[in-house]
């Protein structure tokens, strides 16, 4: 069968589908149409829909429980891994609430961190995630990075004010939910668990075929130029553990997210749907 598939071009997302997409095991008859956006981008066409499985941020999760399950594998969830709100100088956080805050967009879970460690400031601009550098260095306001800019905002003479994940990690005890895979809630159940299984087979070829030390074309040629040794400490730094399998402990993370999202909108209502794909199973 056929589904379509929506991931971003960063080498971590890249490294967990590139064995799957392109086939380089026995997939059991799936054949995705694929789709590489910015995360932003995917998390509008979550909520439109568009697509029967998709990486997303954690932070758009809360509006899509009810047509969405998240599955087990190919996500992004971690320790040291978060968002970094960035300055050109040093700054108070008086200044940080009155400042103009570029955020990779609005749905993300970048934005619910900041929100989480600044609920005051509230003069945001969301941005294509590698945008924000510039922004910040035309000093037009402070910006939150994500991704590679992690490696690279620091040559550029720019000063990390905050990491909003350390924040996160102190405030809740929980790992970092980064971005998750989900799949739309009127596939099949037993079909979802294919695909969830494919998904984790994917990941364990990456491993088994030293994908770090030797860079396949496909992760080089979507990398936007990054050098090699980027592209691994990215791949380092957002697949881990929890890529293969989110578990217990990936699962009360990312339900200490929605407890968060209810914090700060406590107007919103989440569906009482089953939101874990292998709590279905």
């Amino acid at each position: 069968m056929k589904f379509t598939l929506g991931f971003s071009p960063c080498p971590n997302d890249t490294f967990i589908f590139d064995a799957l997409i392109n086939h380089k095991f026995d997939t059991e008859g799936l054949h995705f149409d694929v789709h590489l956006e910015d995360v932003q981008t995917l998390n509008n066409w979550a909520r439109e829909g568009k697509l029967d499985i998709s990486k997303i941020s954690y932070g758009v999760l809360p509006l899509l429980t009810e047509s969405h399950v998240v599955l087990a594998s190919g996500g992004a969830l971690g320790q040291g891994v978060g968002p970094l709100l960035i300055s050109n100088k040093e700054v108070s956080e008086a200044e940080i609430n009155e400042s103009v805050i570029a955020i990779p967009g609005e749905n993300t879970t970048a934005h619910m961190l900041f929100s989480l460690a600044y609920p005051n400031a509230k003069n945001k601009v969301f941005k294509v995630f590698n945008e924000i550098e510039d922004f910040v260095l035309s000093r037009k306001g402070l910006g939150v990075i994500i991704h590679e800019n992690r490696f690279t905002y620091a040559e550029k003479g720019l000063t990390k004010v905050v990491d909003l994940g350390d924040y996160w990690e102190k405030t809740t005890g929980s790992p970092i939910p980064l971005g998750g895979i989900v799949a739309k809630r009127n596939i099949p159940l037993p079909m979802i668990k294919k695909i969830d299984n494919a998904i984790r087979k994917s990941v364990e070829y990456a491993y088994e075929n030293h994908y770090i030390d030797n860079l396949p074309d496909y992760i080089k040629e979507h990398s936007q130029e990054m050098s090699e040794d980027v592209m691994r400490q990215h791949i380092q730094l957002y697949v881990n553990s929890f890529s293969f399998k989110l578990g217990k402990a990936g699962r009360d993370a990312v339900r200490e997210m929605l407890k968060v999202y209810l914090n700060i909108h406590p107007e919103a209502k989440l569906s009482e749907l089953e939101i874990f794909a292998s709590k279905l199973y």
